[in-house]
């Protein structure tokens, strides 16, 4: 069912969000769509209702030829990259967004993703269009893509060949992290996409004088579905800004929604603990944040006391705690999955820890030490579902037991590009009849009818609100030198001090054991992973061969792994005792 903000085009219905530009640019045509801050700071450009419907079509008439093909798109954060996937909405091609690789950057992922999508076609600016052509012609797979600068592209919109998009249809892909083994493509329709669309708007209760600001970068499904996306869906406008613009100097962020009186903004927990602990005080001189209703938090634990420190940091400014958002999403969902309606309270309860360790939720007292705070993460919208099963006996759990996240509605993706995936997106629970269900992988129990999130079944590791997969991060390490044994190592993170740092144990060949040098080793090893992953480690542990636990099958078993670690059973290399237990 189509918004009721939404009447029907003489043509046909809003199935899409290429309909709803093109609905907003009829109704609208003047209204600004999007501003976008180079620095953060300074604006650069903006565009029209009426321009980016113009400017998308043009693309889409020279793009008309590939419907159905599938099309990386590697823009830096920019107006470019919207015009574009607007385009290919309209054009019928299967956008795959990816952030162009930099220059001291492997090109294994990329590879990966176009093998996987067998994609014969890539975006981008001119500005990028030569210095990856030149890095193109070394591998040969990436050199027989047909790339294309579509800032370039000259064509007339008017010749632009309107065709129905059906709901069902392939949307684009949104690829997971992948370099050691096959990457993951979910595969969002357009009905996806405009369901979300609706669910969000039903819990945000925004409307088309609303405005948003954003750093979050664009080829991430938060992003792009939760930012860019949204603010066409209601018609209003959104200030954008390249995510390392806030990275460098966190006060721009809130300094760009007080100059604009921005009223929805987020981002992942770690973006509040940088305002937290990086903007000083002289720095809030005439910062006004009264006009921000919704802060919302996702994309990777949201924590009790993040919210707490910066609602009391910024409530002389005008923030108000419960403008705190906080919701449960992921890419195969399409984006938003469980939140709380506007205006309502934000909860968060303290639960008896030893408890949840057993699977079992009994409240506790407020601040005991063995308690542990979560915040609510709300409930579903329209009619998308969430239920908590047994991930053994794939039976549901009832209220207060804590079990496996399942998601089944409009809300849930076509699956994985040319993957079988009946185990994720099409299961089905032993002792009810509903379904199918996307097995989400995430631990977490309802409560008084709000979801919590607990954990994760999956090794995935989250940071700054980004995936990262262990394996990926393990051949990174083990490629840095010879000493370092290839499949034994180990990858995770463990939480210090609210925040998730990233954790490697590396097993050091037999022959290396007395002769490596631990000091440049480490110095290597955190060279190649921030420039691959963007990632800081914060502690690297080498140990001897067999240290690493794994299965009978040889597979690594990282939470194990992690349990010993926070143990301090692990010997360290180097080191003449164990080491000392982990304090949290």
């Amino acid at each position: 069912m189509i918004n009721q903000k939404f009447k029907f085009l003489p043509q046909h219905q809003l199935n899409s969000m290429a309909d709803i530009l093109s609905y907003q640019a009829a109704t609208k045509p003047n209204a600004t769509a999007y501003i976008f801050l180079q620095n953060g700071e300074r604006e650069t450009a903006r565009i029209t209702y009426q321009e980016l419907e113009k400017k998308a079509k043009e693309i889409a008439v020279y793009l008309q030829a590939w419907q159905g093909e599938r099309a990386l798109l590697l823009y830096p954060p920019g107006l470019e990259f919207v015009t574009a996937f607007f385009g290919c909405l309209y054009a019928g091609v299967i956008a795959i967004p990816v952030y162009p690789p930099r220059r001291n950057q492997k090109l294994s992922r990329l590879l990966m993703i176009v093998n996987d999508a067998e994609a014969n076609l890539a975006f981008t600016t001119t500005a990028i269009y030569d210095d990856i052509q030149k890095r193109w012609t070394e591998e040969t797979k990436l050199a027989n893509l047909k790339l294309i600068a579509t800032d370039t592209i000259e064509a007339n919109s008017q010749d632009f060949i309107v065709k129905s998009i059906a709901p069902e249809s392939l949307a684009f892909l949104q690829y997971t992290s992948g370099t050691t083994g096959k990457p993951k493509g979910v595969m969002v329709s357009h009905g996806n996409i405009v369901h979300n669309q609706q669910v969000i708007h039903r819990a945000s209760l925004l409307n088309e004088e609303s405005i948003i600001v954003s750093w979050l970068p664009m080829f991430h499904d938060l992003g792009l579905i939760g930012n860019v996306l949204y603010s066409v869906y209601l018609g209003s406008s959104i200030i954008l800004m390249p995510p390392v613009a806030f990275l460098q100097k966190p006060i721009r962020w809130l300094r760009a929604i007080a100059k604009y009186q921005g009223n929805a903004s987020g981002g992942p927990n770690f973006a509040y603990n940088a305002c937290i602990e990086k903007i000083k005080p002289e720095q809030l001189e005439d910062l006004d944040l009264s006009s921000w209703q919704i802060a919302f938090n996702c994309g990777e634990n949201v924590l009790a006391k993040t919210i707490e420190q910066f609602s009391t940091k910024f409530a002389l400014y005008g923030f108000s705690k419960n403008s705190f958002y906080p919701y449960y999403g992921l890419a195969e969902g399409t984006l938003f999955v469980t939140g709380r309606q506007k205006n309502t309270e934000l909860i968060i309860k303290d639960f008896e820890a030893t408890a949840l360790e057993q699977n079992q939720v009994l409240e506790s007292a407020a601040n005991k030490l063995s308690s542990r705070r979560l915040v609510s993460c709300g409930h579903c919208c329209l009619d998308d579902q969430v239920v908590i099963a047994n991930p053994q006996t794939l039976t549901s759990c009832p209220e207060g037991e804590v079990g496996e996240i399942w998601v089944s509605g409009k809300t849930v993706a076509l699956g994985y590009w040319q993957q079988n995936d009946n185990a994720t997106f099409k299961a089905f629970l032993k002792d009810r009849v509903e379904g199918p269900f996307l097995r989400t992988g995430d631990l977490g129990f309802v409560w008084q009818g709000e979801l919590y999130i607990t954990g994760r079944l999956k090794e995935v590791i989250i940071i700054r609100g980004q995936n990262h997969y262990p394996q990926d991060l393990e051949f990174t390490v083990q490629q840095t030198h010879q000493a370092l044994r290839k499949n034994h190592g180990a990858a995770f993170t463990v939480d210090i001090d609210g925040q998730e740092k990233l954790i490697i144990v590396q097993e050091i060949e037999r022959q290396y054991r007395k002769t490596f040098n631990k000091q440049e080793l480490t110095r290597l090893i955190n060279k190649n992973v921030t420039a691959q992953h963007g990632l800081d480690i914060h502690t690297i542990l080498f140990v001897k061969p067999g240290a690493i636990a794994k299965t009978s099958s040889g597979k690594i078993q990282r939470l194990i792994c992690r349990e010993i670690f926070l143990r301090g059973e692990f010997i360290s290399l180097g080191e003449t005792k164990q080491l000392a237990k982990l304090s949290m």
